[in-house]
């Protein structure tokens, strides 16, 4: 039949890809045993994008040892971060007509290497405000599952910064957050009474060029693997470790394809970096953090982090066609902030339609209707939802109950109250998509 894959996790003698230690899985058949093990890349769903694959139980000779390897190698940056830092110190001293951007590559250019980008689409005069803002010099990365870069709209970057600063939170540990990271280094260049400090952790090595070893760590959100070693996780350590650890926040965009069992796996261990530190109370606390996904994956951020609420605020994104604020129904963005900050104490902008609703103590979308039965705001996407009393829950308000599959849905759905049953396990009553089998690393 038709089969799923389960996520095992990370193993400790995971073999590597370009992109880290490889995750382990195991293909799963309709109602048959868990089958075979294997590694597959951790930030590829797609194997176009990386076609790393081994059977755990498979004997890999030392020829083939030896050749994946050296793929390994040639499959990373042409320079380290360290060259790059020293590349663009050079580059800023270069006047306005010598400074050179290579959109094929990526790069910036020094005038001894124009002669081999030549036949290149380039870009000149490259300024200084430039340089300050990488995000939009460079090409975004748009595979939804490996890197998925839409970045945070103008709206939505001042909204997160002006919380974050409001909140009292002076360092922010940008995972996958590049355009926040952004704002956060030109303030902090520009204004001398800003204190707020960033720490870009992204798989997008082309940030190098633009940051100290200071400022950027090369890193994968679904391995947790700094691809600088030991030093680069010393450098995030020492970040979190500021301080005393006081008045931090993590704030992650992960990739909307993504497995949320990787990510949270890898969020847990750089909460678990940030309780190391020498404060007292850490033991019983959560590092405080921003988890920005799409309002469907609440249940499963839930199930990994059950402190977290899901606030109503709609994140918006520049280079998303449908990702956009003001949109209603199903063409509004549906991504949102989930937190383990106290709800009532994240203030949504009145002016862009939220209140606050006094009984469930947190601002909600001016849609969100309190619901008596359920006594709560349940409006997920903005609209207001209305109760059925048959399924016991608020829906959304194009659905209505259906006594065949004795649930709610919209009008004119198939009706699945057949034999059907889950890909993954063979059961009845829930969908792969929802299956308990899946949802333990």
């Amino acid at each position: 039949g038709v089969g799923g894959l389960a996520l095992l996790g990370l193993a400790p003698s995971a073999p590597s890809c370009p992109h880290g230690p490889a995750l382990l899985f195991v293909k799963t058949s309709q109602g048959k045993e868990e089958g075979r093990r294997f590694y597959a890349c951790s930030a590829c769903r797609d194997r176009r994008d990386c076609n790393f694959f081994q059977w755990e139980d498979e004997k890999v000779s030392e020829t083939r040892l030896a050749t994946r390897e050296e793929y390994n190698r040639n499959h990373q940056p042409p320079f380290t971060h360290r060259q790059n830092v020293e590349r663009y110190k050079n580059f800023v001293l270069l006047p306005l007509s010598k400074r050179r951007f290579c959109q094929e590559c990526q790069q910036l250019l020094l005038p001894a290497e124009w002669e081999k980008h030549s036949d290149h689409q380039f870009l000149c005069d490259i300024s200084t405000a430039q340089l300050k803002s990488p995000s939009q010099l460079l090409y975004p990365l748009e595979n939804k599952k490996t890197n998925a870069q839409y970045l945070f709209a103008d709206r939505s970057c001042r909204f997160l910064l002006d919380l974050i600063i409001g909140l009292g939170f002076r360092r922010v540990l940008s995972v996958g957050t590049p355009r926040l990271h952004e704002m956060i280094q030109s303030k902090a260049s520009q204004e001398d009474d800003f204190r707020v400090r960033s720490l870009l952790l992204d798989i997008d090595f082309r940030y190098s060029q633009f940051y100290t070893e200071d400022e950027f760590c090369h890193y994968n959100m679904f391995n947790h693997y700094f691809f600088g070693g030991e030093a680069a996780c010393e450098t995030c350590r020492k970040f979190l470790y500021q301080d005393n650890g006081e008045r931090v926040i993590m704030v992650t965009d992960p990739p909307f394809g993504g497995l949320v069992e990787a990510l949270a796996s890898s969020f847990k261990k750089l909460m678990a970096m940030w309780k190391e530190t020498e404060r007292e109370g850490h033991n019983n606390q959560e590092m405080p953090m921003f988890w920005i996904f799409p309002y469907f994956f609440e249940s499963r951020i839930l199930e990994f982090f059950p402190s977290f609420r899901m606030m109503d605020y709609q994140v918006d994104y520049d280079n998303h066609a449908l990702y956009k604020h003001g949109k209603t129904g199903r063409r509004q963005s549906p991504v949102r902030i989930f937190t383990n900050v106290t709800p009532s104490m994240i203030v949504l902008p009145v002016e862009e339609g939220y209140r606050f609703c006094a009984i469930c103590q947190r601002y909600v979308s001016s849609g969100n209707q309190h619901c008596e039965i359920c006594n709560s705001c349940t409006s997920k996407d903005g609209r207001q939802w209305k109760h059925c009393v048959l399924c016991k829950k608020c829906v959304k308000p194009s659905w209505f109950h259906c006594n065949n599959c004795n649930c709610c849905a919209l009008q004119n759905h198939t009706c699945e109250k057949t034999d059907a049953s889950c890909f993954v396990c063979g059961k009845s009553g829930h969908k792969r998509s929802t299956c308990p089998s899946l949802s333990h690393t």
